[in-house]
């Protein structure tokens, strides 16, 4: 509980030359017997006290608990009261120095302060900014403070970027040229440097691994496959490439298009423009695929899965022939004798069919020459009948 602690204190005696002033000769208002309504964070903080019988201290560290647990579950967004640093990032003098109808050109996430999050920013972090660069730069505050001019060129840049951020389509739109990710599409390493990197095989996931993730943001199909680790089975790297060489990706280049003239109610000149952007939206378009597919093909040739996976096969299959090489040769005595004794059987069988046949050929013979000798000797009395007629 909190405890009173009673100071004296003496008040300093008036200066000599003090005089009470002089009365006005007005009026004095009547009073007002008013309603005063308890409110605010520090009367509700008193009530958060006086119902959990907490003291200053305690309320303090459960403060600080609460503020922790925001900070984790929002991370850098808007969930606790100090909106956790969104809009704060430093301004520097090129980004004051922005100008409005060059809005095309400017970094709408820096201007708001949001460079640390950029297409991770939520609505509401988006809204959280604008608002706290809208109380920083107001026209209004910037014509009152002492040397200042009445400048709004950098309001209106606040104005524009909250104005394509806030629509999801247009951001969306920002997002596929934002120009801090378009800087680094350049910087893909080479063939050479991973080949003469002191190891190799760490440095490809350690420079190839942050690549793959940015490009995964455009990605239709969710989740994307990233880019793993050196031990992923054959299986893992197989679908990680022909999901990426079937990318599917919402990047579209419209942020890029030219405005019809001011002023011109040709047709014929939207027309124009119209086709003009048409063509050129598409050529950026081809020229986004073929660098993704250039990407994926250099990932592939210098990947050191494949060569691990390639090595692993080339292994198995040379036990295996090596096993079946062994086995022929401990099977072969084995296999000799049962040979041996298959023909053995063979020959067994087919002297007793040689028997056999050769039995049957000479019962039928004998049949034959018996019922020979039968018909000869019919035949011989047949003719001594006829001879003893005549």
């Amino acid at each position: 509980m909190a405890h009173v602690v009673e100071l004296s204190v003496v008040p300093p005696p008036l200066r000599s030359d003090w005089r009470p002033p002089q009365s006005t000769g007005k009026p004095i208002a009547p009073l007002v017997k008013r309603r005063l309504i308890p409110a605010g964070p520090a009367y509700l903080a008193h009530v958060k006290r006086d119902v959990h019988n907490l003291s200053f201290e305690e309320h303090d560290k459960h403060a600080e608990e609460e503020r922790k647990r925001l900070e984790a579950l929002y991370g850098t967004g808007a969930g606790g009261e100090d909106d956790l640093g969104v809009g704060d990032e430093e301004e520097t003098e090129d980004l004051l120095a922005l100008d409005p109808k060059e809005w095309k050109k400017q970094d709408h996430y820096a201007v708001l302060g949001l460079s640390h999050l950029r297409y991770k920013a939520t609505a509401d972090q988006i809204k959280i900014a604008h608002r706290k660069k809208v109380l920083k730069h107001h026209p209004d505050k910037k014509a009152g403070a002492a040397g200042e001019t009445n400048d709004d060129a950098f309001f209106k840049c606040i104005q524009k970027a909250m104005e394509v951020l806030a629509n999801p389509e247009r951001r969306r739109q920002f997002d596929s040229v934002d120009p801090y990710y378009e800087a680094l599409e350049d910087e893909v390493p080479t063939e050479k440097e991973v080949k003469t990197a002191k190891d190799p095989n760490a440095f490809f996931f350690k420079t190839f691994g942050p690549v793959f993730e940015r490009e995964a943001r455009f990605s239709r199909k969710q989740p994307v496959p990233l880019l793993g680790e050196y031990s992923d089975s054959k299986e893992t790297v197989e679908g990680f490439y022909d999901f990426w060489y079937n990318f599917d990706s919402w990047r579209s280049f419209e942020y890029h298009d030219k405005e019809v003239n001011e002023g011109s109610d040709s047709r014929d000149d939207k027309r124009y423009t119209e086709k003009k952007n048409k063509s050129e939206r598409a050529r950026r378009k081809k020229e986004d695929i073929a660098r993704l597919r250039g990407l994926v093909d250099l990932a592939l040739g210098l990947d050191p899965r494949i060569k691990r996976i390639k090595q692993e096969e080339k292994e198995a299959r040379e036990a295996k022939k090596k096993g079946k090489t062994g086995g022929a040769n401990g099977l072969s005595a084995k296999q000799k004798a049962e040979e041996e004794k298959k023909k053995a059987e063979e020959e067994a069988k087919r002297k007793e069919e040689e028997e056999k046949a050769s039995s049957t050929v000479a019962r039928a013979e004998a049949k034959k020459a018996k019922a020979a000798a039968a018909n000869a000797a019919k035949k011989a009395r047949r003719q001594a009948r006829t001879e003893g007629e005549a």
